[in-house]
Formats: C-alpha cells, structure tokens, sequence
C-alpha cells in the first residue's frame, strides 16, 4: 500500500488535529493568531503538493483513491481557497464570542475532506468525503450561537442536508445492490449489463440528486440564500467555493468514469436541470436587497452555466468547467473579502451599505466591481473567457442535440439578466442616491495581499487564459472522452 498518495490528505488533518492540541496550551488573547498559523500551513502543503506533478496517476486502497492530474488540480484549488478563507476567518475572529481554535480546525477537516473528494474512485470514499465536508459546514453554518439566524442557517442546511444525503445513500444501496460493486472502474466495467435495469438506473439517479445538494443546482438547490445569508462571512466564502467544486469533482468521475453509456443517454435530462438551474438562480436574484443572498441566488445560477460543461458531453466541456472553477474562486473571494470588511450583522448587510464605499475605500470598491464584472461575464475578466469556453462546447454539440441550442440561448439570458443584479451592486458603490459614510475603511495588511492576489487571478485568467485551459485539458484526459 501506497500510503504516499494520501500524503497530503494526512498532513491536513495533522494540520487540524495540531491546531485543537494548541489551543489548550496557547493563552486566549493569542488564539486568533492560529488562524495565520493554519495559513501557513497549509500554505506548505500546497507548496509540497507540486511534489507530485508530473507523476503517473496511481491508486491506493484497492482502487478506492487516486491520485492524478484531475486529483491534484481540484486539491491545489481547495489549498488555495482554504489559505484566504483562512485569512478571512481570522479578521472575522472578533465576531465569533469562543471556540475561534475550533472554527479554524473545523475549517480544515472540510479542506480534508475536499482534497478526498477529489480522489475519490469509489461510491464508499464519495459517500465519506461528501459527509466529512457536510458535516463541518454543519457546525460552521451555525457557529455564531448567539445570532438567530446563523442557527437558522445551520439547521435548514442540516436539514435538507439530512435528506440529500438519504438519497446519496439509497442510491448507492441500489447500485451496490445490482451490480456488486463500488469502484467506479469496476462498476463502469459491468453497466452496460445493467443499462436498461431500472433499479441501477434510479440508483444513479438519486446519487445525481445528492450530489446536486452540494452543487447547489436544481432540485437540492433551495437552501443556498438562506444559508448564505445566516452563516459566517468565511463560513460563506468556503461553502460558495470549496463545496461546490468538491461537487462538481465528484460528478465529473462518477458521470464519466463510472457511468460514461448512461451519461451520454441523459444529456438531455442534464442539459434541462442546466437550463432550470440558470433561470432559478438568476431570476430569483433580481428582487434580492442583501449581498449574501444575492450571492447564494448567484451561486445556484452559476451551478447551472457550470452544468453546461457537463452537459455538453465533451472533454473541451469538462475543461471549461475546470477553467470556470478557477475564474469563479478569485471572484467570489474578492467579494466575501469586501463583505467582510464593509458590513456586519448588527448594521445589515443591505446593498446600501455599499453607499460611498469608492470614497471610503477605492481598494474594496474596485475589488467589488472587479468581482462582479466576472461573474457577470464581462471582459477582460476571468468570467468572460469562462462562460465563452462552456458556452462554446455546448455550441459544438448542437448539430447533435438541436436541445444544446437551447441551452445556449438560456445561458445567454442568463447572462442578460444578471447583469441587472450585479451592476446593481456596482451603482450602489459609485452612484448611490443614499446619503455615503464617509468615514475610511481600514484594510489590514494581508487582507490587503489577499485582495491583490484575487485581482491578479481575475486578470491573468483574462487575459492569459492558455495556461490554465491546459492545465485543465490535461486534468480531464484521465476521464473518459467521447
């Protein structure tokens, strides 16, 4: 056994185990700085994790785990994610009353099993990696207890949580029970015997149904704005980010390693759950007034333009869902960055708030328009080459499926739409009637570094998109191809 392949896995939860252990010897007014501590650490992590390019894919655990370039790309993606929510966490540190050692140690046993779940090559090691991430965000949903909302924030996502995951769990049972077998190789070995059996088909299906919880896609889609809204601030951040690539992962092996025949005979049934996916999660956006939400209606909606990637049947469609992850985590981090600094819950978190900010902090108002020119799609920015790469595989598909057609015209409604409500965010920065608060906004240092890094990534995906897309392309190659 090979257990060098799971090494980074290991050093994480070393990593979490080590911050509870130090916090029973480190005195309480210096338990913030563990968050900084954890940084680095995983810092070193990701820096170790390049260790292992260039080397063959290989298994572990009778086949159960992988470690291969579609592995190491959605590891390195988490490390970084889990470096700047960590960050984030510590200036949020004065908003959580105790238990801050935990809050940073909670966040990294999600980052373990984030990075599991992107080796996953078995329904088992799926099902543990999905609950070890759920779970945490359970209790990081939640952590505020002293605010009515954060609690309820934690108990809608525990609950509908609960039900995705008995829908994981009786369509696992219903493929175990049918073919015998886990490991997605084994079970991609034996489906077309069992391609037109009813059970294993509905088996796939209510796994597609849990995984579609941590996508935030339709029909598991409904707990994002309300979660968004309640949780922490880095709560928040990690959940819009690390979650759903680890989802997304997760469907990309089983759809295209496991299941590759049935894959391509639902094509339509996942370019309808794109189209309803996109229009859910944008139009609902329009009304919203507070900043988180809009950020979980965008999410959903986001969720669906990702869809298109998968739908689209393609290893140039899967690649774009990798470069659009990557677009999408600079973006979104930005964002939550600003969030946390501008706003708070006693005052609310209200678009108003937004008012003046490009005179109280030109830095947090350009990184807050930045981020939403990029999700929005405009160029020159990382969103725009995204959506054009998924919009641009599913095109390719239309001369087969005129229902691809469709789902471009509905993406680029979409994207019409949400225009309304992210430039609605950048008028209230620069052009709000509401009386600004003119008083400055101070922006520690290596949040300020953290901004930067964002920045840059929104740029360089923009407007040097080459490296990434093939690092995705190569990421991809280890799923099966049409």
């Amino acid at each position: 056994m090979n257990y060098s392949l799971i090494s980074l896995e290991i050093a994480v939860v070393i990593l979490g185990l080590g911050l509870l252990l130090a916090d029973l010897w480190i005195r309480p007014e210096q338990k913030t700085r563990l968050g900084y501590l954890a940084a680095l650490g995983v810092g070193l992590i990701l820096f170790w994790s390049f260790k292992f390019s260039g080397v063959p894919s290989a298994s572990a655990f009778n086949g159960m785990f992988v470690l291969d370039p579609l592995a190491l790309y959605f590891q390195r993606f988490f490390l970084l994610a889990a470096i700047i929510v960590l960050i984030m966490s510590v200036a949020f540190a004065g908003r959580i009353a105790t238990g801050i050692s935990e809050y940073y140690s909670l966040i990294i046993f999600a980052l373990a099993g984030m990075m599991f779940a992107a080796s996953a090559n078995d329904l088992a090691l799926l099902f543990v990696a999905l609950e070890l991430i759920t779970v945490t965000f359970y209790v990081l949903t939640s952590f505020q207890r002293a605010r009515l909302a954060s609690l309820e924030a934690g108990v809608k996502y525990l609950i509908i949580g609960a039900l995705s995951s008995a829908f994981l769990v009786y369509g696992i049972a219903l493929v175990f029970g049918t073919t015998g077998q886990l490991n997605f190789n084994r079970i991609a070995a034996v489906a077309s015997e069992f391609a037109d059996n009813r059970v294993f088909l509905l088996g796939i299906l209510f796994i597609l149904v849990g995984l579609s919880f941590k996508l935030a896609a339709f029909p598991a889609h409904l707990w994002a704005p309300d979660v968004y809204q309640g949780s922490p601030v880095p709560t928040t951040a990690f959940l819009a980010v690390g979650s759903k690539a680890a989802g997304f992962v997760l469907l990309l092996r089983l759809l295209f390693t496991a299941v590759p025949a049935i894959t391509e005979r639902w094509n339509d049934l996942l370019i309808v759950v794109a189209m309803v996916t996109i229009l859910y999660g944008n139009l609902c956006a329009i009304p919203q007034r507070n900043l988180k939400r809009i950020f979980g209606y965008s999410s959903i909606a986001n969720a669906g333009y990702l869809l298109m990637g998968v739908a689209a049947l393609s290893g140039a469609g899967r690649a774009a869902v990798l470069y659009y992850l990557g677009g999408y985590l600079f973006a979104v981090l930005a964002a939550f960055l600003v969030i946390l600094l501008v706003m708070n819950e006693v005052e609310g978190e209200d678009i108003s708030a937004l008012a003046g900010l490009n005179q109280r902090s030109p830095l947090l108002a350009a990184a807050l328009t930045c981020s939403m020119v990029s999700l929005a799609g405009i160029p020159p920015l990382a969103g725009f080459f995204g959506k054009f790469l998924l919009i641009k595989a599913a095109l390719e598909q239309g001369a087969i499926d005129p229902l691809y057609y469709w789902l471009v015209g509905v993406a680029f409604l979409g994207v019409i739409i949400s225009i309304s409500y992210y430039f609605g965010v950048i008028r209230a920065i620069y052009w709000s009637k509401e009386p600004p608060v003119l008083s400055a906004i101070p922006v520690p240092l290596i949040l300020r570094l953290a901004l930067y890094v964002c920045l840059a990534g929104m740029f360089y995906l923009g407007l040097f998109p080459n490296t990434v897309v093939e690092l995705a392309n190569a990421a991809v190659k280890v799923l099966a191809v049409r």
